[in-house]
């Protein structure tokens, strides 16, 4: 099962570009309205539906309504969310008979999957009915998605223009990318799921009988099913035997396929991706990789063709290429060495560190879907990311850090990197004496003050987050492990939740009060913060002028460009977390081979 890094990932370039260069033609017809434009009759449906809704389809947003807008519907979403979960238990579609969510729980789930997030501080299996994972769940994985793709085309709109007071229709916007992008590709992808053995169905659980009896320790429930906790926040254990198995059921190819293609990440069961009926396949599993990486990717073609210089996109999308390539190597290598506490037991480490990964994927193919994960803003898993050696879970932690620009997620990953576009060309104004321009336009205090906002929001709320946990009582009850690495599964579930990505180091308890609260304010900021930065930096650049390229301008699609945006990407990221990486992953690596 593994074999060559390099040609697997090789295999996973190609195909990836390959796909993602079409897509992005389509995309760059569908999203700036181009095809309700060629064609009548789609022009009045999408009025129609616009007027059914109470907005004017006309309506030429500034970015302020825009804002407005984006935020009252994704607030709405988080009262959907809560609501169906709180109720769920006198609702249909509930063969399991699952009860009502607890009301912490409820709030973070709520706004992990408005906020693109999905951090699961449950078990989907044994928490959520068929009717909250498909009716908001599902929903959500869909209109998070379509918010960040509105974001980016206002962004884009906002290099274009030149002296416009608008930014387009937000309602029009989140139609499109629902309607003509999330939804036809999921469809496709959820058709293929099934045929690779992802299941999709409404049957009850089915109880199995096992060989042998079994037995086994599982954390205590009270009366409505939630976890047992004792007075030191630790959980109530309790030993059972048993000789059945009960194998979950569900609709999951459906949420599966837009879980990947909206870099959503939330898994229908507890084992996300690498459970046997998420991803049954090494070729189911080499899709799923794809998937993630396919918007994003194609994103970059789309931004090119709408800005009129398709250089401007291939310069994004070779920094970003860059950086995950050498993030890769870095966890490639680290998880190709035995764990020393293993060998000392005389387990056998020729195969590389394979502790929390699936013999059917192998090293490299976990290791490239861990990478593909936090490099995205996906946070899918088919390993296990806290049985990584520490250099290993270091790189996730850090490509999220990073601030998801990496291809990051659908549409939040283009107007992240854009940002740190507009810082590099901003740094280098200031090394030749000249004013900052990207795109004809000029970057100016207004735009600065705004990157940095969005750039400097989400390590307040990480490190912030973090001292708070590891400072206080209740965010210490949830640490399981001693030392460094427990250390390590604070910081990267605050890097996770405020990057909005999703994945965690699993043996951290965060479905307390404390998490489910603080986590949930690191999400919703983590999100719209830097939403609202980037569209008041869309609705000024807007009403610029564009400049004609001149001697003195500054080329921003060449090789020279490509290595000044990774060194503002990497020196930032470095800047600020390298010293609490130092208190965690670094450390433990130096404990674990330093001896």
């Amino acid at each position: 099962m593994n074999a060559s890094p390099f040609w697997q990932l090789g295999l996973y370039l190609a195909v990836l570009l390959a796909l993602a260069w079409p897509l992005g033609r389509y995309l760059a017809h569908v999203l700036d309205g181009r095809l309700s434009s060629r064609y009548a009759w789609l022009g009045r449906f999408e009025r129609g539906v616009c007027r059914l809704i109470g907005s004017d389809p006309n309506e030429d947003m500034p970015w302020w309504r825009y804002a407005t807008a984006i935020l009252l519907f994704n607030i709405a979403g988080v009262i959907a969310v809560y609501a169906v979960q709180r109720l769920q238990g006198g609702l249909p579609l509930n063969p399991s008979g699952m009860t009502a969510v607890e009301a912490g729980s409820a709030f973070n789930t709520a706004v992990s999957f408005v906020t693109n997030t999905n951090w699961q501080g449950y078990a989907g299996e044994t928490t959520m009915s068929y009717l909250t994972q498909m009716l908001v769940l599902t929903v959500q994985n869909f209109l998070s998605a379509a918010t960040a793709l509105a974001v980016v085309i206002a962004l884009i709109r906002g290099f274009v223009r030149r002296s416009a007071a608008g930014l387009g229709n937000a309602w029009l916007d989140l139609g499109r990318a629902t309607g003509y992008v999330l939804l036809p590709l999921s469809l496709l992808f959820a058709l293929f799921l099934v045929g690779q053995g992802v299941i999709q169905n409404f049957s009850a659980y089915r109880d199995v009988k096992l060989v042998e009896p079994i037995t086994y320790q599982q954390q205590k429930t009270d009366a409505r099913g939630q976890p047992l906790v004792d007075a030191a926040g630790k959980p109530v254990m309790e030993t059972v035997k048993t000789d059945k198995q009960t194998l979950a059921m569900g609709p999951v190819a459906s949420q599966e396929a837009i879980k990947m293609l909206g870099v959503n990440g939330g898994g229908f069961f507890n084992a996300n991706s690498a459970h046997p009926f998420e991803n049954p396949t090494p070729l189911s599993n080499f899709a799923q990789m794809l998937s993630i990486f396919l918007i994003p990717a194609a994103l970059c073609f789309m931004f090119g063709r709408l800005v009129g210089d398709l250089r401007q996109g291939v310069a994004l999308l070779a920094a970003m290429t860059l950086i995950f390539i050498a993030m890769f190597a870095v966890v490639q290598w680290s998880e190709m060495h035995a764990n020393p506490l293993l060998t000392q037991l005389g387990v056998d480490g020729s195969a590389g560190n394979m502790e929390g990964k699936e013999t059917r994927f192998g090293i490299v193919a976990s290791t490239l879907f861990a990478t593909i994960t936090t490099a995205a803003s996906c946070g899918a898993v088919n390993a296990m990311h806290d049985s990584l050696l520490p250099l290993g879970g270091l790189v996730p932690m850090w490509l999220m850090q990073l601030g998801e620009v990496v291809f990051g997620g659908v549409g939040s990953g283009l107007y992240g990197m854009l940002v740190f576009a507009m810082l590099a060309v901003f740094l280098a104004g200031l090394m030749i004496g000249r004013t900052p321009e990207y795109l004809g336009k000029k970057i100016e205090a207004y735009e600065m003050k705004m990157v940095s906002i969005a750039i400097l929001i989400t390590p307040l709320l990480v490190l912030g987050g973090t001292a708070v946990a590891v400072l206080s009582k209740a965010g210490l009850a949830g640490v399981f492990n001693p030392a460094a690495h427990g250390f390590s599964e604070v910081l990267y579930a605050f890097s996770s939740a405020a990057n909005n990505n999703g994945s965690a180091f699993a043996g951290l308890s965060v479905n307390t009060p404390f998490y489910n609260i603080l986590l949930g304010l690191a999400m919703w900021l983590g999100r719209f913060v830097p939403i609202v930065a980037v569209l008041a930096i869309a609705g000024n650049l807007a009403r610029k002028p564009r400049l004609a390229v001149s001697a003195g301008t500054m080329p921003t699609h060449g090789p020279l460009f490509v290595v000044l945006l990774v060194g503002a990407v990497i020196i930032v990221g470095a800047l600020t977390y390298i010293p609490a990486l130092a208190l965690g992953p670094v450390v433990e690596q130096l404990q674990l081979f330093g001896h």
